[in-house]
């Protein structure tokens, strides 16, 4: 029996998967700065094929939201302005040095991964399915961070530097990962609230930042909202828009 959905709860769900989309894209993005200028040849395949998922992802739930309002994706990626972007500033930030990006990269999928494993157990078939799929892609980037978290946070004195650093100029954009559901789809049962999932992402990252000698910082998350951004995204945009912009009825 299909799940019959009204008005109100296709709105809050469709919201929910554009902000979890623009999450991806935007990550994407930035993960794709690095191809060509990674520190080990290696990494710049790995790195690109991350950057690919992220983007993969990113479309598989704008074509969800798709089947709920009929907006393509390539109408959300190509003809919004920055305000009407609901990505976390976190994912926007410039890419930084290696360090930066791969404890981004690392504190995103670990949160990503507790909240992939709770959407698999809600009634909305097509996010539950999806999040299945991209589930199992994710099992490689955390194979991936938890490797390069622990290899240069153990490194030499300048890799811990330069991860503690990461870790303590990241960790206050962390709020926006834990926003809470809308209270009619957290009642339903439809979304996790995901204000509730901050312990469980607390274990996972603790755990490795603990085998990489590494210590969470004593600073507290900032009050940042979804949909308020830094002047970073509309440069990404710019780049990323140009071509829609210039060539009319472009698809992605």
């Amino acid at each position: 029996m299909s799940l019959e959905l009204t008005v109100e709860q296709k709105r809050l769900l469709a919201d929910r998967l554009l902000e979890m989309a623009d999450d991806e894209l935007i990550l994407g993005h930035r993960d794709s700065e690095w191809t060509g200028h990674a520190p080990i040849i290696e990494e710049d395949i790995a790195f690109a094929n991350i950057a690919q998922d992220e983007l993969g992802h990113a479309i598989l739930w704008y074509e969800i939201r798709e089947s709920l309002t009929g907006q393509t994706p390539d109408r959300m990626a190509f003809q919004r302005d920055a305000t009407q972007f609901r990505n976390i500033q976190m994912v926007e930030l410039p890419k930084g040095d290696w360090a930066f990006s791969i404890m981004r990269q690392f504190l995103f999928d670990e949160w990503e991964a507790v909240h992939l494993e709770e959407l698999q157990r809600r009634p909305f078939a097509p996010m539950a399915q999806a999040a299945v799929k991209i589930s199992q892609e994710e099992a490689y980037h955390s194979r991936h961070n938890h490797a390069w978290v622990t290899r240069l946070g153990r490194g030499t004195s300048e890799s811990h530097r330069r991860m503690q650093a990461a870790l303590d100029a990241l960790w206050p954009y962390c709020a926006q990962l834990f926003v809470e559901a809308p209270e009619t789809l957290a009642a339903a049962d439809l979304l996790p609230d995901r204000s509730r999932l901050r312990g469980t992402w607390e274990e996972r990252v603790n755990k490795v930042l603990e085998d990489a000698g590494l210590r969470p910082p004593d600073s507290a998350f900032l009050p940042i909202g979804r949909g308020e951004h830094t002047e970073r995204l509309r440069e990404i945009l710019d780049e990323m828009q140009r071509v829609a912009r210039l060539q009319e009825g472009v698809s992605w």
